[in-house]
């Protein structure tokens, strides 16, 4: 059973969808206002070529640009403050930090790191779903094709197999990574990407086969 008809079709074009748990159907529902501002942002988002060829920072501008939309309508990074207590013995467990939260609903945007952070990610949404502290989490990644662009621009090496795409996430959810989490997932596709401009010559990262975007 699927709840992915609940997705307007302009987004479904633009996105490859997966979820595990009626995740779509809780936020449609449950969380209808905080559908609404992802259905923004996932609207407003693009792939830029510009994006692609810069040199990464810290953070991803893809994930800047994301997070930015979801800020602006009072999405905040949240850190949970959970802890352990035994007799009077209080033991201090705190989770990873949540890129974007609002009203129970979890967001995090895996651009172009380290497959692990797949595993923080689906691990922290089970464990503050089990404390009843999120109803469902949701994930912005990139489709696994888009390596055909990278390719094509001189990025592929940047844009490694062990970086997180969704061929990689899919069968980690489908393995119970999330535990009990309706887990809601986009795949920015090819539909998304944008030529425009190219960046000055400065800017431009030169090919390697490190990752671009790990902090």
């Amino acid at each position: 059973m699927t709840t992915k008809h609940l997705i307007p079709p302009d987004v479904t074009a633009l996105y490859e969808v997966h979820e595990s748990r009626n995740a779509i159907g809780i936020l449609a529902t449950a969380c209808h206002a905080e559908w609404q501002d992802v259905l923004f942002a996932l609207r407003q988002s693009r792939l830029l070529r510009s994006e692609v060829l810069r040199k990464g920072g810290r953070k991803s501008l893809v994930s800047i640009r994301f997070d930015g939309f979801l800020t602006a309508r009072e999405w905040r990074e949240k850190q949970f403050r959970t802890a352990i207590s035994i007799d009077d013995t209080r033991v201090e467990t705190p989770t990873h930090k949540v890129d974007c939260y609002k009203n129970r609903v979890a967001l995090e945007v895996e651009w172009n790191n380290k497959t692990e952070f797949y595993d923080r990610d689906l691990n922290n949404f089970r464990l503050l779903f089990d404390l009843r502290a999120i109803d469902v989490g949701i994930i912005v990644t990139r489709a696994s094709h888009l390596q055909l662009i990278f390719d094509q621009l001189g990025k592929g090496k940047s844009y490694g197999p062990s970086t997180t795409h969704l061929d990689k996430l899919i069968p980690r959810i489908d393995g119970g990574g999330g535990g009990g989490c309706p887990i809601a997932v986009f795949g920015i596709t090819s539909q998304l990407y944008v030529e425009d401009p190219m960046p000055p010559a400065a800017d431009i990262a030169e090919e390697s086969g490190d990752d671009d975007d790990m902090p």
